[in-house]
C-alpha cells in the first residue's frame, strides 16, 4: 500500500481522536509499532490557530514518525488554506476529517455531517489536492443514517479527486460509537476504487484484526479506542498476522514504565499542571479492569503534582498480580 512517497505492508493505524492522539500520544504509538498516527483534527477556521490547543496540536517537535495532520471544517477555501499552512509547518500528509460524529462538529456541518452534500465534498477534496503537494487522505463513515449509506459514492468522489488513501468507519454518524461495525459498506468500498482503503471500528484484538481484514479485503487497519490504555495493540496485531501467534502481553513492570515515560511526555509537553490533568483519563485507560482500579482513580484523580502522580502509579502496578498470558 502506497500512500505518496510512503509504502506500508498492511498498515496497522492509529485513528485521529481529539483529546487523545497528541504528540506525545503518537510518538508512543509509533514507538510501538504503528505504522502511521494520525493528529488530533485542526480546525480550518484561521483565527483559532494562534489559540494554545491549536497551537498544540501544530507541534511536531520531536516527532518520531510520518507526520500526518488531520484538518476539518466546511468550507473549501479555509480547508485548502489550512492544509496549506500545516504544510508549512511540517505536515507530511494531510487528512480530511469526514467522520467525526460529535454533535458540536456536526451541528456546524463539518466532519461527518458533511457527507450529506456530495457536491460540497467533491469542492473540499478538490480545493485540499490542489493546494499542497504532499498526499492528501480522506476518513468518512458508511454514511449518515442507515436509510444513507453513500460511502461508495463518496469514495468515487475522494479517487476522482486525487485523494491517496480513504480510512472508512463502519458506522452511519447516526450509530456514533454505539452498537457493532459493520464491514460489508467497507468491502464494497474496496471493491468500487483503486485506491487503498483502510478499516476502521470495533477492531480491538489480533483475531478481529485478521478478521476485519478478511472480510474487507482491505489494505490496512485503524485503530481508535482499542489504543486507550493499551498502545502495545499496534505490535500485537501485527506479530498475529505475521504468523498466527499471540505476542505475550507485556508485564506489569512493562506497563508501569510504559506509562510513566507517557506521563513525564505529557508533563513536559503541556506543562505540569495541564499535564497532570491530561494524564487523568489515560490512567484510567491503563487501569481498566485491574484489581483496585476503582478505588485507585479516585485517590489518583485528587493529585495535582507531577511527582505525586507518578509515585502513586508506581505503587498501583507495583502491587498488581502478574497478567496471565492469553
Amino acid at each position: 500500500m502506497k500512500i505518496g512517497s510512503y509504502t506500508f505492508n498492511s498498515p496497522v493505524i492509529l485513528a485521529p481522536m481529539a483529546g487523545v492522539t497528541d504528540r506525545p500520544f503518537r510518538n508512543l504509538c509509533y514507538q510501538l509499532h504503528a505504522d502511521l498516527c494520525v493528529s488530533e483534527m485542526v480546525t480550518s477556521e484561521k483565527q483559532l490557530w494562534h489559540s494554545r490547543k491549536s497551537q498544540l496540536r501544530m507541534n511536531h517537535e520531536g516527532e518520531q514518525g510520518i507526520r500526518s495532520v488531520q484538518i476539518a471544517g466546511t468550507d473549501p477555501a479555509k480547508l485548502a488554506e489550512a492544509a496549506f499552512f500545516n504544510v508549512a509547518q511540517g505536515a507530511q500528509i494531510i487528512d480530511i476529517n469526514m467522520g467525526c460524529p460529535a454533535k458540536k462538529v456536526c451541528n456546524v456541518m463539518a466532519g461527518s455531517a458533511l457527507l450529506k452534500d456530495e457536491s460540497l465534498v467533491t469542492k473540499i477534496l478538490s480545493a485540499v489536492v490542489s493546494a499542497v503537494e504532499v498526499p492528501v487522505t480522506l476518513k468518512i463513515r458508511t454514511g449518515w443514517d442507515a436509510h444513507n449509506k453513500n460511502a461508495v459514492s463518496i469514495a468515487k468522489i475522494a479517487e476522482d479527486s486525487g485523494i491517496q488513501a480513504l480510512s472508512v468507519h463502519g458506522r452511519t454518524r447516526t450509530d456514533a460509537f454505539h452498537g457493532q461495525a459493520e464491514y460489508q459498506t467497507i468491502a464494497a468500498v474496496k471493491a468500487a476504487v483503486a485506491i487503498p482503503v483502510i478499516a476502521n471500528g470495533d477492531i480491538d484484538t489480533p483475531e478481529k484484526a485478521a478478521e476485519v481484514l478478511k472480510l474487507t479485503a482491505a489494505d490496512g487497519l485503524m485503530i481508535g479506542r482499542a489504543a486507550q490504555g493499551n498502545p502495545w495493540i499496534f505490535k500485537q496485531i501485527k506479530h498475529y498476522l505475521a504468523g498466527n501467534t499471540h505476542l505475550a502481553p507485556p508485564e506489569n513492570e512493562e506497563i508501569c514504565q510504559v506509562l510513566s515515560d507517557h506521563l513525564l511526555n505529557l508533563y513536559a509537553f503541556y506543562g505540569e499542571l495541564p499535564g497532570v490533568r491530561i494524564a487523568r483519563k489515560h490512567i484510567g485507560w491503563y487501569i481498566k479492569n485491574r484489581q483496585g482500579a476503582e478505588a485507585f482513580r479516585t485517590q489518583v484523580n485528587r493529585v495535582e503534582d507531577a511527582g505525586t502522580q507518578l509515585e502513586l502509579v508506581t505503587e498501583f502496578f507495583n502491587s498488581q498480580r502478574p497478567l496471565l498470558a492469553a
